[in-house]
């Protein structure tokens, strides 16, 4: 890879943040780069369609645009160390919500360019355990600054943002040849999942509407959950809505019965059950716990 832009990169960091998953993580399409670091446990990352096998030590660096599913495969709950970050600083994005900037990308092409440096490089990369704990200062000092900002902090966090990209880079050597496989059927899947993410509003989105959207069998469709996701469409449907459930708790703007409606549960009993079998908590708890957190950030920001 020719180095030589790497001379002008400033990178901005959006957010820092620790992960614990359980189970099945999820589906994502991100407008900045996912820099992920294992701390925990094994998982398949399906990158682009390309399946990696990843495990405590790794780190994977997703440029923009890359849609990325993670599945858990070992008992043990994954734990991820996660920066959203641009390489290069820019006014015009650093307000943008990833909504904003996955639709910004389409409108200003140079800015674009500049930021898809990273589309050719192996996105994985195994760190010997003395790195491993040079990246989690490093994620220490850009997740306290990030917390409670302080004089000098923004050159704290870009430069212990740089030492993470160099941490990456520093262990190609040994990895680039590690390479993924293309997982199968990952048209119809990505196909599925885009609409199952557009649809899951709704009560009856099943399996047959869904292959029936994409051109396949609803028994083919159900295989390719199962083999390559470790998951049925039903569960899948599930976790999407929950996930989307979470996310409307979390901004407070509707109340519970408005919540089950807009995420695609028939009914508010439904939903609630669903909600702890899932989340471990029920609606209206998990929406206290975050009523909690969020009173906690309004009285350390002040």
């Amino acid at each position: 890879m020719n180095e030589q832009w790497m001379n002008g990169i400033s990178p901005y960091v959006r957010v820092a943040k620790r992960m614990k998953s359980p189970s099945l993580s999820g589906e994502w399409i991100d407008g900045d780069h996912v820099y992920t670091y294992i701390d925990q446990g094994e998982a398949e990352f399906i990158l682009n369609g390309v399946k990696y096998d990843v495990q405590e030590g790794d780190v994977l660096l997703m440029h923009p645009l890359m849609p990325h599913i993670i599945k858990s495969t070992s008992t043990v709950p994954l734990v991820q160390y996660i920066v959203h970050l641009d390489l290069y600083y820019d006014e015009r994005r650093i307000r943008l919500d990833n909504k904003a900037l996955l639709h910004a990308q389409e409108q200003s092409c140079q800015t674009f360019s500049r930021e898809m440096q990273l589309a050719s490089i192996h996105p994985l990369s195994h760190l010997p355990p003395s790195d491993r704990i040079e990246l989690k200062r490093r994620f220490t000092v850009i997740e306290k600054e990030l917390a409670h900002p302080a004089t000098g902090g923004t050159l704290a966090i870009k430069s212990a943002c740089l030492e993470m990209l160099y941490l990456f880079f520093k262990n190609q050597i040994q990895t680039h040849k590690k390479n993924g496989k293309m997982t199968k059927g990952w048209p119809q899947l990505e196909r599925a999942i885009h609409y199952i993410h557009e649809c899951y509003r709704d009560p009856q989105l099943n399996k047959q509407e869904i292959s029936g959207h994409i051109g396949i069998t609803a028994n083919h469709l159900s295989y390719l959950f199962k083999t390559q996701l470790g998951i049925t469409i039903y569960n899948y449907i599930k976790h999407v809505r929950i996930e989307q459930a979470k996310l409307r708790i979390k901004e407070g703007r509707q109340n519970v019965t408005e919540t089950a409606e807009d995420v695609g549960f028939s009914s508010i009993h439904l939903f609630s059950r669903t909600f702890k079998r899932v989340v471990g908590v029920t609606p209206s708890e998990y929406a206290a716990t975050q009523s909690d957190l969020h009173a906690q950030e309004q009285l350390w920001s002040l």
